[in-house]
């Protein structure tokens, strides 16, 4: 049997501006030594993503410079500023021809989501097909996994900051939820209140 890390793809998105931050780009916020993007990245590596694809915007020539991410694939996504929907369909069609049959998709802005949760919703993979997402107290929210058969579906609807709500949203049948509530805190980093989730 071929080995999942082989077929899903870590996907994660760090292209936003902090504009409620005072435009800090968060990619660049410290968190446990480490800029955000490492710490987020060393969470998709230790979930199970081998293969990591991220989508860099806002300062991605800084992030680049100062962020230390090994083995990555660096996807630069020049309409950032139009919201997360433009990231995610820059971060589909950096994996499109590379054989990966799904891609597990996280935020630079959720650190209390750990591997824990990502390991979870990996495991929900079957097939090019699966749709699956974790669930907080049965609310969906991230990390999410698409199977390659509805990349071009969600990147036909992902726009402004909903990326693939729309597409999940008309699928709800076919999503697995997957509760990850007692492993993991769904919160954002998105106002200056929010940085005391920061350590």
């Amino acid at each position: 049997m071929t080995d999942v890390n082989d077929q899903v793809a870590g996907l994660l998105l760090a292209a936003g501006g902090g504009r409620r931050l005072g435009g800090r780009p968060k990619a660049l916020l410290p968190h446990r030594g480490h800029l955000l993007v490492e710490h987020a990245v060393g969470v998709l590596r230790t979930g199970g993503c081998s293969r990591i694809h991220v989508v860099l915007g806002a300062e991605a020539d800084a992030v680049r410079e100062r962020a230390a991410l090994p083995g990555c694939t660096l996807v630069d996504n020049p309409e950032w500023a139009q919201g997360m929907g433009s990231s995610l369909r820059a971060g589909l069609e950096s994996l499109a021809g590379t054989g990966v049959r799904a891609v597990l998709v996280s935020l630079v802005d959720q650190p209390g989501i750990g591997p824990e949760a990502v390991a979870r919703v990996l495991s929900a993979y079957g097939s090019e097909r699966s749709l699956a997402a974790a669930a907080y107290d049965g609310e969906r929210g991230h990390p999410v996994l698409f199977g390659s058969t509805h990349w071009a579906g969600i990147a036909a609807t992902a726009t402004g900051d909903r990326g693939a709500r729309a597409y999940l949203k008309a699928h709800t049948d076919e999503v697995t939820l997957v509760e990850c509530g007692d492993v993991a805190q769904p919160y954002d980093i998105d106002t200056e209140s929010d940085l005391v989730h920061l350590e």
